[in-house]
């Protein structure tokens, strides 16, 4: 692929500012863009240098959060006006060249358009227990339509049975993590003024009912007691597709991010807590005992936030490159 260096044009710095605000594992926001020309065409690509080697070893992950990504292009594309003209995995030989997104016909935006579109910048991932407000049933319903709408499923664990297994789950796959020390360091340089705050990261990972990443090594200071664990863990959820492929996983990044909008503009955020979906062994016992032998894509849980801490993101400028179209041919 031939890239230039031109100024870009201001649609295709509205689309990469829009993509770049997705959610993506530990904050590695592991993509680029590329803009065909004078707005012509938007591509995403994933950009694998910058994947969470050990814990995301197939990319699976990576692919997810373009997905997300992917979303958010198409709603930027509504907010400007236009019908998003999507192409997925549009070159079988280059498997990062994830999407194109070009501008179709005028088309006038939609209330609920305007609503994710607003909720794109106060969208935050939260790490650590949520205040006392539940979700109510009414937002989980209409948050169901949402994934739906994807062709996704977000499935809400309200059995106790299912609850303890996922949980069960989790914990294995988490200690398993802390066991590792290349996996703990790893994890350790995501914390930084360019990826995790640190201040996100102080609650201990073992206050929650799901465990939750030690990106501090907090575990190995002080534990929690029985007492006190479970506090604020908010709803859990599983979100799931038919299939387990590339397309399958683009297509949960877009249904994660509709279900984190909609969610967001009624004052609800998420955490997460891919760990048993790292694993291979425990996602397949995942899929048997818990998603009801569908794919799990993302382990979730959704509250009100006490606290929100915004993570960095790159500026547009230093993820959107210019490649002609011609360059492609």
């Amino acid at each position: 692929m031939s890239v230039t260096h031109e100024k870009p044009g201001r649609a295709a710095l509205h689309l990469a500012r829009a993509a770049a605000s997705a959610p993506s594992p530990h904050n590695s926001q592991p993509w680029f863009f590329v803009e065909e020309g004078h707005d012509h065409g938007f591509e995403l690509h994933a950009d694998g240098g910058r994947r969470m080697v050990l814990t995301d070893p197939g990319g699976r992950e990576m692919v997810i959060a373009c997905g997300a990504a992917l979303f958010n292009v198409r709603i930027a594309v509504r907010h400007l006006g236009f019908r998003p003209v999507v192409d997925v995995l549009p070159d079988p030989g280059d498997p990062d060249y994830l999407a194109r997104v070009g501008f179709g016909a005028h088309a006038p935006v939609t209330d609920e358009e305007e609503l994710l579109a607003g909720a794109m910048f106060h969208r935050h991932t939260h790490r650590g227990p949520f205040g006392p407000e539940p979700v109510s049933e009414e937002l989980l319903d209409a948050l169901r339509e949402q994934a739906r709408a994807e062709g996704a499923l977000l499935q809400v664990i309200d059995s106790s049975e299912k609850l303890e297994a996922l949980t069960n789950l989790v914990r294995t796959a988490e200690e398993a993590d802390r066991a590792d020390f290349w996996h703990t360091v790893e994890l350790g340089r995501c914390v930084g003024p360019s990826g995790v705050p640190v201040d996100a990261c102080r609650p201990h990972p073992d206050l929650t009912l799901l465990a939750a990443r030690d990106y501090l090594g907090l575990s190995r200071r002080f534990t929690v007691s029985a007492r006190r664990q479970g506090i604020g863990t908010g709803t859990v959820a599983v979100l799931s597709t038919p299939y387990d492929n590339r397309a399958e996983w683009l297509l949960a990044g877009q249904a994660l991010q509709r279900v984190l909008l909609y969610a967001a503009h009624h004052g609800v955020m998420a955490g997460f807590h891919t760990q048993p979906l790292e694993h291979p062994a425990l996602r397949a016992e995942f899929r048997r005992n818990v998603a009801a032998r569908r794919y799990p894509q993302m382990v979730l849980r959704l509250g009100h936030p006490m606290v929100v801490h915004c993570t960095p993101r790159r500026p547009p400028t230093k993820v959107l490159k210019q490649g002609p179209l011609a360059a492609r041919r």
